[in-house]
C-alpha cells in the first residue's frame, strides 16, 4: 500500500492530503503537537520510530520556518521526502522540484526554475522561467513571480504579488552599463564572471563565463561595446554583420563545415534585437565564443602568415557573389585613400595640439607621396577595378585559428565588412604580416619589409581567391600593400596631430612611433616593388 506521513495536520496538512490522495496515495496519516483525531498518529517528535512503518513523509506547515525546518529532520532520518505536486499544477519538464516542495492546484512552475526544499508554491501562483525560490519560501496564493527573480530563503511573496526580476552581483562587472548589457543578453542568472578579453584597438570587449557541464567556469560568449565615435550608426553596423554571417553560414553548412567554429554567430537581445542601447547610449553587441582558438598579435612562424593568407583569400571567395552594394559603408571613404591625404592634411592645417613640430620629417614623407594615393581610387572610378564585399581590416589579430591543428579556423572583427577593393584587404594583411616587428616599435632598425613572406601570403591568398579576381585586381596587389600601408600610416600620423582621438594609446608618442614603422615599410616596399609584382605574376 502506497503511503504517506504528514507532519503537520493544520488546514495545509489537510490540502497536501488531499493532493497526496489524488496523486494515488491510499493511505495518509498525520504526526502532529495539538490537533488530536483518528488520522493523527502521533507527536511531531514521534517522526522517528514511525519511520519503518511510513518510510515517506513531509512537513505540511503553513509557516516557513516550522517547514524547513522539520522537512530537514526527516531528511536526515533517512526519510523519502517527495515534491507534492498537484494533479492541475503545470509544472515543466526542466524544472528542478527540490525534496518536500509543494506545488498546489492550478499552480505555474515555468522552464529552467528550481524549487527549492520545502517551498510552498500555492494555489494559482505562477514562477516564471529561469527564476530560482529558495528554500522554506512560501510563493503566496496567484502571485506571479516574473523571470529571472530570485526569492530568497524564507521568503513570503504575499497573495496577489507580483516579483520583478532581480538582480546578483556578478563578479567582473563593475558599471551598470556593463550589467545592463549581461542582463539585456538574458546571462543575468547563469552569468559566473566577466573579464576583458582580446587585445582591440577600438571596441570594449569581454569574455562572458558560464557554468559549464563540468562544474568548471566557460567563456561561452563575447560582449563588446560598440565604438560610437568610430561607427557612428551601429544599426548599420550590425545590419551588415548579420547579413554576411547568415550568409557564409549558409555556404558553411552546404560545405559539411563546423558552423560553430567556421564564422561568427552573433546573438540577438531577449527583446529580438540586433545590438543593446545602454542609459548612456552606447551599443552593446554579443556573438559566441569559438571554443580551441587562439588569437596572434604577430606572425610568429611563416605558415601562420600562410594560413591567414588561406582564410582572407577564402573570405573574398565565399562573398563573391554577395551583393556588395546592398552593404552599408559604416564608415565612409573608409579606404579611400585620396581622402585620407586630404584628412591628413586637414589635422596639420590645423594642428590643435601643436605637434607639428615633434614630426616634420613624417609630415614631409607624406606630403612627397600625394600622387601614389590616388592609384587604386582612379581605377576603381574608371571601372577598371570592381567592388567587393570586403572586410577592410584584415591583420593577421583579425584571424581565429585551430590551437590544436595551426589551420585558420574565421574572420572576426567584422565591424568593417562593406564594399571595397580587394587589393585593400590584401594590402593591409601584407602591412600588417610582413614586417618584422610590430606596428608600435620604437626600435626602426628591427622594422623591415620581408619579402619572403610576402611570398609566402601571394600563394595562400591567390590559391584560394585566384578564380575569382580579375587580372587588373591580381595587378593592384602589391599597389595595395604599398598603400593600405601608407595610409595607415597617415591615419597615425592624423591622430597624433588631432590628439589621439581614434586609436587607443598608452602615451603620449605612441601614434607618432606607429606612424614611423608604417613609413618605414613603405619606403622598403618602394625599394622592392618591382620584385613584389613578378611574385603576384609568379602565381
Amino acid at each position: 500500500m502506497k503511503s504517506l506521513l504528514i507532519l503537520g495536520a493544520g488546514g495545509f496538512g489537510r490540502m497536501v492530503a488531499e493532493t497526496a490522495q489524488a496523486l494515488g496515495y491510499e493511505k495518509v496519516v498525520f504526526l502532529d503537537d495539538a490537533v488530536k483525531d483518528e488520522a493523527v498518529i502521533g507527536m511531531c517528535c514521534d517522526y522517528e520510530i514511525r519511520h519503518k512503518e511510513y518510510p515517506v513523509a513531509v512537513a505540511a506547515f503553513g509557516n516557513n520556518k516550522m517547514r524547513l525546518y522539520w522537512t530537514d529532520k526527516l531528511l536526515e532520518e533517512g526519510y523519502e521526502v517527495p515534491a507534492i505536486v498537484h494533479p492541475s499544477a503545470v509544472v515543466s519538464p526542466s524544472a528542478v522540484l527540490e525534496p518536500g516542495c509543494f506545488v498546489m492546484q492550478r499552480a505555474v512552475v515555468n522552464t529552467n526554475t528550481r524549487i527549492g526544499r520545502a517551498v510552498l508554491v500555492n494555489s494559482g501562483a505562477i514562477v516564471d522561467h529561469n527564476s530560482v525560490v529558495c528554500a522554506g519560501a512560501h510563493v503566496g496564493l496567484g502571485s506571479v513571480v516574473k523571470s529571472d527573480c530570485t526569492i530568497e530563503s524564507g521568503r513570503k511573496v504575499e497573495a496577489g504579488e507580483v516579483i520583478f526580476s532581480t538582480r546578483r552581483k556578478i563578479e567582473g562587472v563593475d558599471s551598470r552599463s556593463l550589467e545592463d548589457a549581461v542582463y539585456a543578453f538574458g546571462f543575468g542568472q547563469q552569468c559566473s564572471y566577466v573579464k576583458p578579453f582580446g587585445e582591440g584597438h577600438i571596441n570594449e570587449t569581454y569574455a562572458v563565463y558560464m557554468p559549464g557541464v563540468d562544474g568548471k567556469d566557460t567563456p561561452l560568449y563575447v560582449l563588446q561595446r560598440i565604438n560610437i565615435n568610430v561607427f557612428k550608426n551601429p544599426d548599420q553596423v550590425m545590419a551588415n554583420i548579420f547579413g554576411v554571417t547568415e550568409y557564409l553560414r549558409g555556404m558553411i553548412r552546404e560545405a559539411g563545415g563546423d558552423l560553430d567554429r567556421e564564422a561568427l554567430s552573433y546573438i540577438k537581445t531577449k527583446s529580438g534585437e540586433s545590438y543593446f542601447e545602454d542609459a548612456d547610449g552606447q551599443p552593446w553587441r554579443c556573438l559566441h565564443y569559438v571554443p580551441d582558438s587562439v588569437c596572434y598579435q604577430m606572425v610568429e612562424r611563416p605558415e601562420q602568415f600562410y594560413q591567414s593568407a588561406l582564410s582572407f583569400g577564402h573570405f573574398l571567395k565565399q562573398l563573391g557573389d554577395y551583393p556588395a552594394e546592398s552593404l552599408y559603408e559604416t564608415i565612409p571613404k573608409f579606404h579611400d585613400t585620396v581622402k585620407r591625404f586630404h584628412d591628413f592634411k586637414d589635422a596639420l592645417r590645423k594642428d590643435v595640439k601643436n605637434r607639428a613640430r615633434l614630426c616634420r620629417e613624417e609630415i614631409e614623407f607624406v606630403l612627397a607621396r600625394e600622387d601614389d594615393c590616388s592609384v587604386l581610387m582612379k581605377q576603381l572610378e574608371e571601372g577598371i577595378l570592381p567592388l567587393r564585399v570586403t572586410h577592410n581590416d584584415t591583420k593577421l589579430n583579425n584571424i581565429l585559428f585551430d590551437k590544436n591543428t595551426g589551420e585558420g579556423l574565421c574572420i572576426i572583427d567584422l565591424d568593417t565588412i562593406m564594399p571595397g577593393l580587394a587589393a585593400n584587404d590584401f594590402g593591409d594583411s601584407i602591412r600588417f604580416g610582413a614586417s618584422t616587428a610590430e606596428e608600435d616599435e620604437k626600435d626602426l632598425n628591427k622594422v623591415h619589409f620581408d619579402i619572403e613572406l610576402y611570398r609566402i601570403y601571394v600563394k595562400g591568398y591567390l590559391e584560394m581567391a585566384k578564380d575569382v579576381l580579375t587580372p587588373a585586381e591580381n595587378a593592384s596587389l602589391p599597389w595595395g600593400a604599398r598603400l593600405m600601408t601608407l595610409e595607415c600610416g597617415m591615419r597615425f600620423l592624423a591622430d597624433f596631430l588631432q590628439g589621439d582621438v581614434y586609436f587607443k594609446t598608452t602615451y603620449p608618442e605612441h601614434n607618432l612611433v606607429r606612424a614611423r614603422t608604417q613609413f618605414r615599410l613603405v619606403k622598403e616596399m618602394e625599394e622592392q616593388f618591382d620584385q613584389m609584382q613578378e611574385i603576384v605574376e609568379t602565381f
